[in-house]
């Protein structure tokens, strides 16, 4: 069965009023769901996620991705299903191991002891356990961020969502190699996932702050050509979005909030298809 498109917006929650604003116009515009992303130069996501729910109708809401490395899993757990009772289960419940910089705070401001990527990936296992006891007949959908094998192998196993971990740059070659081993994985399992990516770009041009930020080179992403970017016109990224859809098994795009009337068009074009 082909799965149907949906598109995420991830909204920067330092701005509250912002954040809120984004959120409702995303939900005018189509988007199934609003992410936050996880690190402590943020306001937490759970309480970010828990205003915007509030002020959204159908919108859902996800941590896109909630560190393993910050927060013990009963924490993280208990977190995540209150949020998802509190919402009439519009919730989605994101979860990798952690960037360096959520792993490097986990040690040094919030006073965690060190832990390799082996750990973390227990943790993720364990969190996902808790919070399906916490859930009981309810089911949060859980979110995960696999890039690694042993990432992906877990991800086949404990996920409803995953998100290939690819570089900014990373091609298409080395996005089916990625999807390729999640699909021979779901296959040990006997489970199916829905398949998701994180568009950084929209269009063909990086803005400053986010070349600064995440080190993004636009000559580099379309000579690589990139996944994290999607350009052309309105029926030209469709097309494209077919195609990842039909050779990937990707249907769910999340794309930074800034990109989200540009994306527009395709959004009212593909999404529920």
């Amino acid at each position: 069965m082909t799965p149907m498109f949906r598109f995420g917006a991830m909204v920067d929650p330092t701005k509250p009023a912002d954040a809120v604003a984004t959120a409702q116009h995303a939900e005018h515009l189509g988007f199934s769901t609003v992410v936050i992303p996880d690190g402590m130069q943020l306001p937490s996501p759970f309480v970010s996620l828990a205003v915007i729910a509030r002020v959204t109708t159908t919108l859902h809401v996800g941590t896109f991705v909630l560190s393993a490395a910050l927060r013990p899993p009963e924490l993280a757990a208990w977190d995540g299903h209150s949020l998802s009772a509190v919402t009439g289960g519009r919730f989605e419940f994101g979860i990798g191991a952690g960037h360096p910089g959520t792993v490097r705070d986990a040690v040094q401001r919030v006073g965690l002891a060190p832990t390799t990527g082996r750990e973390r990936l227990q943790r993720v296992a364990d969190t996902v356990r808790r919070l399906r006891a916490l859930d009981g007949d309810a089911r949060t959908p859980v979110l995960m961020a696999a890039g690694g094998p042993r990432g992906i192998a877990l991800a086949a196993q404990i996920a409803d969502i995953v998100t290939l971990a690819l570089g900014p740059t990373a091609g298409r070659d080395e996005a089916a190699a990625h999807a390729e081993r999640l699909r021979a994985a779901c296959a040990d399992a006997a489970r199916s996932v829905e398949l998701a990516q994180n568009i950084f770009v929209v269009g063909s041009e990086v803005p400053d702050w986010m070349e600064r930020s995440f080190g993004l080179d636009a000559q580099a992403m379309i000579d690589n050509d990139s996944l994290a970017m999607l350009r052309g016109s309105p029926s030209a990224m469709a097309d494209e979005l077919r195609r990842r859809r039909d050779e990937l098994g990707i249907s769910y795009t999340i794309v930074n909030a800034l990109f989200i009337d540009q994306i527009a068009p395709v959004v009212a074009e593909l999404a529920g298809q």
